[in-house]
């Protein structure tokens, strides 16, 4: 079996994770796996033996923005047919992240059957948000076009409802396949040492970004009342973080709010900690919440729209699930503290990235 994986750039997000993960799982499975990157931008490193393919846009003229998704997917096109000639017809293609899928689908990729867009996040939150009429109602448009009558993974059951309720869309066909984990590695890297073990503290992972909520969970941090120190890993931008500083000292938590900054490996954090947090708005899979249940922590996250939902009822952890505000978010922090659930680990398999990659498979077949 050959797949092919198409995605624009590697520049650090969750979706590039997954897909890295989803290529060293289907080459360990004995698959030949190919994947494009639609930019010159790689901030993780390449799995051995991955067929790797960068295809950059150069152009420089005047006029680049209006032709850029037909001229990119016919540079697409170009390399698809050269990798082809050389090594055979791919069985499978995945297109993921809208950016891609736009220039998917000014590619002659578009009208094939073999072809599933893999969508990893809520379009309508992240693209339609912030608009209003005329606006919102062309940009929908123009977003339906792009997965009408098509295949489409959904990486949550949610993120498909989203999809078709919002967006608009009406696809062919429609596979929800979770996030692929590789448990075995996570166990690993989570038993490295840890300059925190040992201490009693609370846990949120994820870029500082408006989406994550970091305003909410202070605030639920604050009215709990609780004395150890809340641990926030992940980074963003200087001025956004500066804000939640000033509102962390605004609450009189700045004495036991840590700001981490970006770890490398985060798991022997998400280890030692008490319980893990996700305050989000919204979130596609929610990739931390199992990866802290991998660890033998337990979690706390909002019912936001996407997946978090589901991988808590999945796990049996509803004890932690609160609603979409900052008190029922702090009940659900000082009831998880006072009575952490046990954590039954043969739940996740649903998550193994073995498991994962036989429904990527089967997607041949469908």
């Amino acid at each position: 079996m050959r797949i092919l994986i198409i995605i624009d750039g590697l520049p650090g997000g969750g979706a590039e994770k997954v897909v890295l993960t989803l290529c060293q799982g289907m080459h360990n499975a004995g698959i030949n796996v190919t994947l494009i990157s639609l930019r010159d931008v790689c901030h993780y490193t390449i799995p051995e033996h991955l067929n790797y393919k960068v295809v950059a846009d150069t152009s420089r003229a005047p006029w680049r923005k209006l032709t850029e998704l037909s001229r990119r997917g016919k540079q697409l096109d170009k390399a698809v047919a050269e990798i082809e000639s050389q090594q055979g017809r791919f069985d499978l293609i995945l297109s993921n992240l809208h950016k891609t899928d736009r220039i998917v689908k000014k590619s002659q990729l578009y009208s094939s059957d073999r072809l599933w867009f893999c969508i990893h996040g809520i379009l309508s939150t992240t693209y339609l948000g912030h608009r209003k009429g005329l606006n919102l109602w062309n940009k929908r448009r123009k977003m339906a076009s792009v997965y009408q009558h098509k295949n489409i993974v959904a990486v949550s059951e949610a993120v498909g409802v989203d999809l078709v309720r919002n967006i608009l869309a009406s696809p062919q066909k429609i596979q929800v396949i979770n996030n692929p984990f590789n448990i075995e590695e996570i166990e690993a890297l989570a038993n490295h040492p840890c300059d925190m073990a040992g201490q009693e503290y609370l846990l949120h992972v994820g870029r500082f970004h408006v989406q994550k909520r970091h305003d909410r969970l202070l605030e639920a941090y604050a009215k709990s009342r609780l004395q150890v120190p809340l641990v926030l890993i992940g980074t963003g931008s200087e001025s956004y973080i500066n804000k939640i500083k000033a509102l962390a000292t605004t609450l009189n938590i700045a004495d036991r709010v840590i700001f981490a900054g970006f770890k490398a490996n985060p798991f022997p954090y998400i280890k030692h900690a008490k319980q893990l947090i996700l305050s989000s708005d919204s979130e596609g899979f929610g990739n931390v919440l199992v990866e802290s249940l991998i660890c033998g922590t337990p979690i706390v996250s909002t019912a936001c729209p996407g997946g978090p939902v589901e991988i808590m009822e999945n796990t049996g952890m509803n004890l932690g699930l609160a609603e979409v505000d900052v008190d029922s978010l702090s009940e659900k922090i000082v009831e998880v503290y006072n009575n952490p659930p046990i954590i039954n680990k043969d739940l996740l398999k649903i998550y193994e990235i073995s498991y994962i990659c036989d429904k990527y498979k089967a997607l041949v077949k469908s």
